[in-house]
């Protein structure tokens, strides 16, 4: 190699190694003692926001990248059929209260008649009494001679006739009773005919309400899954937003590493996108299993080859601050305090307020 060959390639090193300390420093690529880090990328919880009954979609309120918040309408569907039913279902509750009103009419009618058969029984009771006593007077004159014979016998065919029409007035007021109990029957057919009607109405009114679909939190369209006029069946995805108040990154440590992160443990994210600024997160979430597996049995140097998955999760009331912001997808690191007397460097200490 020539002079300038030389030459050229020590200030080509010497770049490299200047860059790379740079680099190392602002990025936090070596983190001191008590600190790892892994890299990973931010997410967010999303949500499918879904038809919950088959129908055709009227119209959709928002469009991609649109922020959104909790209880906005985001989507409407067609409720020609289920206003229909609601009517119907009206008719039926008018027609099932007029069927009660009917049958307690009739229950009183019942009970009124009942009334008169207990009359009638104590007139035909009083009457057999009569009937009894004049027989029994005329037998005892029959001995002496001193009434005929006719008259003995008129006396006992009025008491025969009197037990007859009390066992038929009696035989009445059981009927009427009978009747007092079908007519309750009706009451209660009716009254229950009136409830399912009152269901029924309750039932389309809950499928009226989820045929306006609203957003079941603050947040953003990511897609619309489907467009106005198309049919879907029942859990038919429209649109899928995310939740912007559940913000986290997932990284990977290895075993020796993982297993020192602590649930809460301070987390501080550095993103490619805004190296200049750190985001304070915690750690949330430490899997129990490890990513990857040996495919061999597990020695103790395989045994540190295993990756933990690990979620560090930013607050919400920092999101809430920069919602604007807020990207998913972005790329980054995570760097973890897994001592506590560990100090963070100072390129970590420009936190996001």
């Amino acid at each position: 190699m020539t002079r300038k060959g030389w030459i050229i390639a020590a200030v080509v090193a010497a770049v490299a190694v200047g860059a790379y300390y740079v680099w190392a420093n602002l990025t936090g690529s070596a983190p001191p003692a008590g600190i790892v880090n892994g890299n990973g990328r931010i997410e967010a919880t999303e949500i499918d926001i879904s038809t919950k009954t088959a129908g055709r979609i009227v119209e959709i309120l928002v469009y991609e990248g649109d922020f959104v918040e909790e209880g906005q309408i985001l989507a409407r569907m067609d409720t020609v059929r289920l206003e229909a039913r609601r009517r119907q279902a009206q008719a039926e509750l008018a027609r099932a209260k007029i069927s009660v009103e009917t049958a307690n009419s009739l229950v009183k009618q019942q009970k009124a008649q009942f009334e008169a058969a207990n009359a009638v029984i104590a007139q035909r009771q009083a009457e057999l009494d009569a009937a009894q006593t004049r027989r029994d007077r005329s037998e005892q004159l029959r001995r002496t001679n001193t009434v005929s014979q006719q008259i003995l016998d008129d006396d006992r065919a009025h008491y025969q006739a009197a037990v007859a029409t009390v066992a038929a007035a009696k035989a009445q007021q059981a009927a009427v009773e009978a009747a007092i109990s079908s007519a309750e029957a009706q009451v209660i057919d009716a009254k229950a005919a009136v409830d399912a009607a009152q269901a029924e109405i309750e039932s389309i009114d809950a499928d009226l309400d989820d045929s306006v679909l609203r957003s079941p939190r603050t947040g953003r369209v990511q897609f619309r899954v489907a467009q106005p006029g198309e049919v879907l069946s029942a859990g038919g995805r429209v649109l899928n937003l995310v939740d912007l108040s559940d913000v986290y990154m997932t990284f990977f440590l290895p075993t020796e590493q993982a297993g020192r992160v602590a649930l809460g443990s301070e987390v501080r994210l550095v993103l490619d996108a805004i190296p200049q600024y750190v985001v304070p997160a915690k750690a949330t979430f430490v899997a129990s299993v490890a990513q990857f597996t040996p495919r061999t049995v597990e020695t103790q140097d395989e045994r540190l080859k295993l990756m933990f998955r690990v979620r560090a999760r930013i607050e919400p009331d920092l999101l809430r601050r920069y919602v604007e912001q807020v990207k998913t997808g972005l790329p980054g690191m995570a760097y973890v305090k897994v001592a506590s007397d560990a100090q963070w460097p100072a390129w970590l200490g420009n936190l996001v307020q």
